[in-house]
This record gives C-alpha cells, sequence and structure tokens, in this order.
C-alpha cells in the first residue's frame, strides 16, 4: 500500500534529523562547530498518476550553517587582536625600562651635569664626583641599550615561531582543500572537514591578515593581502626569514618554483604587528639612544680638548662611544679627576671657564630622528612622550580590537553555532514526527488486515 511507503519516508526522513539533532547536541561545546540542519522535500507522484497525492518525503540534503561574511568578519577581526596584542608586551616592557629611575637617562643627565655644576663651586674637590657620575651614565645608556636590542633578539625568535606556525597551518588548510575536494566528488557530508578549515584560517588569520576565496571544486584558497598565495588547492606556500647585514629581517615567501621577497608593513596579524613595532618603534629608538650617547660623547670630549687640566695640560676626552661595540655602547675612557680640562686658561688651573661652556651643553641642540630639534637635556623626555603616545594609541586599539573580535564571535554564533533550547524543541519535534509515521504504518497495517479477512 502507497500509505506505508509514504510513513516509511517519513520515519526515515525523521530518523535523519533526529541523528542531525543529535550530532548538533553532541557538539554544543565544541570549538568551531557549526550546527547542521535537514532540508526536506517531498516526493512528487509520477506521470500517468492523477490520483495520487505523492510518494512520500525524502531528505534533499543536510545544511551546514555557515555565513560566508560573518566568517569573513571574525578573520578580520582576529587579524587586527592578533596585530596589537602582539607588540603589547614589548610596549609595556619598553615604558617600564624607560620610565624607571634607576635606568631613565634623563635622570642620568641630571646628575651628570649637577656634578658639573658643584665641581664649578669647588672644582678640586668635585672632580671624582664627575668622573663618577660620567661612568653612571655611560651605564644607564648601556643597560637601556642592552634592553632595546634584547627585545630586538626576542622579536626575531617569535616572529621566526610565527612563520613556523604559518607554515603549519597553511599545510594543514591544503590537506584540508584535498579531503574536502575528494568527499564532495563522493557524495560525503564534508561539514566536519569544513568546520576544521575554517577553524584553521581563523588561527592562520590571528598570524597575518588574510584574503579566503571559495572554489567551485568545494576548495579555498588563501593569499596575503599583498596578493601573494598561500594556498591555492592543495598546494602551499613556505615562509621563511633571512637576516640581513643590517640586523634587519627579510621575509621570504615560496610558492612551487616562484620565490618572493616580502615587505615587512601592513601584513596585519601577529606577524604584522611584530614588524610595525620593530620598524616603527624600536629600531627608531635604538638610533634615537645611539645618537644621545654619540652627540654627548662628541660634545663633552670636544669641549673638554679646549679646555686644560690641573696641570695645565690640553683636556683629554671623557668618553668613548661605539655603537657596534660588544662590551657596550658608551664607556668612560679611565680618565683621571685631575686630567679634566675644565681650565679657560692653561697657566690658571682653577679657572672655570672651560667648565662653564661644558655646562652649557645641556642647552644646546640636536637633531633626533622622528622628533626634531631638541636639547641635550630634554631629547630623553621627548622621547618619553613619544612613547607614552605610541603605546596608549596601541592599547586602545587593543581594547577596540578585543571588542569587535567579541562581535564578530558573537553574530557568528548567532547563525552558525548550536542553540541547546533550539535543538531540544527540534528532538521533540522529530520524536512526534517518527512516532506519527509509525502510527499511519500501523493503520495501514489494520486496513490491509480487514481488507484480507473480507476475502
Amino acid at each position: 500500500m502507497r500509505m506505508i511507503n509514504n510513513a516509511l519516508t517519513g520515519t526515515q526522513a525523521a530518523q535523519v534529523a533526529l541523528n542531525t539533532a543529535s550530532q548538533n547536541i553532541a557538539n554544543l561545546k565544541t570549538p568551531g562547530y557549526s550546527r547542521q540542519g535537514v532540508v526536506f522535500a517531498t516526493q512528487l507522484p509520477g506521470t500517468g498518476d492523477p490520483n495520487s497525492a505523492g510518494y512520500g518525503v525524502n531528505v534533499a540534503e543536510v545544511r551546514r550553517f555557515s555565513d560566508d561574511y560573518k566568517n569573513l568578519l571574525q578573520w578580520q577581526a582576529g587579524s587586527q587582536l592578533g596585530e596589537q596584542s602582539a607588540a603589547r608586551p614589548y610596549f609595556s616592557q619598553l615604558e617600564q625600562v624607560m620610565g624607571s629611575q634607576g635606568s631613565s637617562l634623563s635622570v642620568g643627565f641630571d646628575k651628570f651635569f649637577a656634578a658639573l655644576n658643584a665641581a664649578s663651586l669647588d672644582s678640586n674637590t668635585m672632580r671624582d664626583q664627575v668622573v663618577r657620575e660620567a661612568g653612571a651614565l655611560a651605564q644607564r645608556f648601556n643597560n637601556l641599550h642592552g634592553v632595546l636590542t634584547s627585545q630586538l633578539a626576542a622579536i626575531a625568535e617569535q616572529r621566526n615561531a610565527t612563520l613556523t606556525q604559518m607554515n603549519s597551518a597553511a599545510a594543514n588548510l591544503g590537506k584540508l582543500n584535498e579531503k574536502l575536494i575528494a568527499a564532495r566528488a563522493q557524495g560525503i557530508n564534508t561539514s566536519g572537514l569544513e568546520d576544521e578549515r575554517d577553524r584553521q584560517i581563523d588561527q592562520l588569520a590571528s598570524l597575518v591578515e588574510v584574503r579566503v576565496v571559495a572554489q567551485p571544486d568545494g576548495g579555498k584558497n588563501v593569499t596575503l593581502t599583498n596578493g601573494l598565495p598561500l594556498v591555492a588547492g592543495d598546494s602551499v606556500a613556505t615562509l621563511s626569514s633571512e637576516t640581513q647585514p643590517d640586523g634587519s629581517q627579510q621575509l621570504k615567501l615560496a610558492f612551487g618554483t616562484e620565490k618572493y621577497t616580502m615587505q615587512g608593513g601592513q601584513l596585519g596579524g601577529q606577524l604584522g604587528g611584530l614588524n610595525q613595532f620593530e620598524t616603527d618603534m624600536l629600531r627608531p629608538v635604538i638610533d634615537q639612544v645611539r645618537t644621545l650617547a654619540g652627540e654627548l660623547a662628541n660634545k663633552v670630549n670636544t669641549q673638554l680638548a679646549k679646555g686644560f687640566d690641573m696641570k695645565g695640560q690640553p683636556g683629554k676626552p671623557l668618553f668613548v662611544f661605539d655603537a657596534g661595540a660588544a662590551h657596550g655602547l658608551l664607556q668612560t675612557t679611565g680618565l683621571q679627576a685631575a686630567d679634566l680640562g675644565f681650565s679657560g686658561d692653561k697657566d690658571k688651573p682653577g679657572n672655570n671657564d672651560n667648565l662653564q661652556q661644558l655646562i652649557a651643553l645641556k642647552q644646546q641642540t640636536l637633531p633626533l630622528a622622528g622628533i626634531g630639534q631638541v636639547t641635550l637635556g630634554d631629547a630623553y623626555s621627548q622621547m618619553i612622550g613619544h612613547l607614552a603616545i605610541a603605546s596608549q594609541q596601541n592599547k586602545s586599539a587593543l581594547d577596540t580590537s578585543g571588542v569587535i573580535r567579541a562581535e564578530a564571535e558573537k553574530n557568528w554564533q548567532s547563525s552558525a553555532g548550536v542553540n541547546r533550547d533550539e535543538e531540544a524543541v527540534n528532538l521533540i519535534e522529530f520524536q512526534k514526527m517518527f512516532q506519527a509515521n509509525m502510527k499511519v504504518i500501523s493503520v495501514a497495517n489494520q486496513l490491509f488486515e480487514s481488507t484480507l479477512a473480507i476475502l
């Protein structure tokens, strides 16, 4: 009887729906899982059968609920969050070190020039203090320079780790593309593979900003924002970093037989955040510290050479500056206090005319890259101010990125996430559908038995 066949298709469809709902509930807490739902379609009657209502129902497809636009918003938000969060620890450390009284160059300058002022009142007994404060100031320069170069090394190490993660994610995406294309060709449900692929893209997007293009065969091609390919079908790129003669890092991308040199800026994600911090903040600060050390050594040594020491001999240099020295950026020469060329007259050892010129050096201006013309005494304060502004901008951007990412995840959850209450209702409804169709089969059996009894 047609009733039995119709009801049988109904029970089968209800069973598929119940299985789908149970799968959704089982993955209620699975990260990145996209809920699935059944799409029913009536089985139409055949031609030449005008009195047939139809041949029951079938499951047209088990649909994966996923919104490509919401996925894109989530990936973009992840890239922005990764970019800001990568630089945050370095900003915090740099602010803490540069703002500390113990390592502040401003404090060192103040103490050094205060010792010079004291020597102008009693040059014979305070000369030792000048030498000691010069050594302390040089040590402050070296300590700060050491922290800055350590950050450079840490960024290089973190960049290499990020590139390794990117290569791993790209390789996984290539394998998933291959599996998806094969599964779709065989008519297999690919929802689980697509979820895993989207999770890999999300992980990759947090490392570097990407562009994703869906292909007709079910694969997805992934490129960088500059158009260089990362994944095309099952083919993947390999990224690496090479150290240049000036110590900077050059990014390389190899795809098949092609090799590309990448620009470090505007990459987005953690990789872009690291490169941007190094280029826009860390290296300029290193150059500024080296400039300050070099200017201090040059100005003080030049002025001392114009004076005479306690024996009437020409003044000797106090500082040694070497930007490439392994032992320290700035050192004192070991000059004795009596050899300081404070006098402006070789016949008058107690004359402090040249010492007054040394004290005036604090108010001399010098060009500082990224800041402009500043006095020797104010240069470090200007550097701290620029750092504070950049750090606050990074913190504000990080907070904003966090909010945007949370909102993007919420929007994704509203369409692709599993709703426990909705699935509970589906279970009840599909259970009723199954039971109703079983009742139809029971009624059909009774009618069939009654017909047989009459015959």
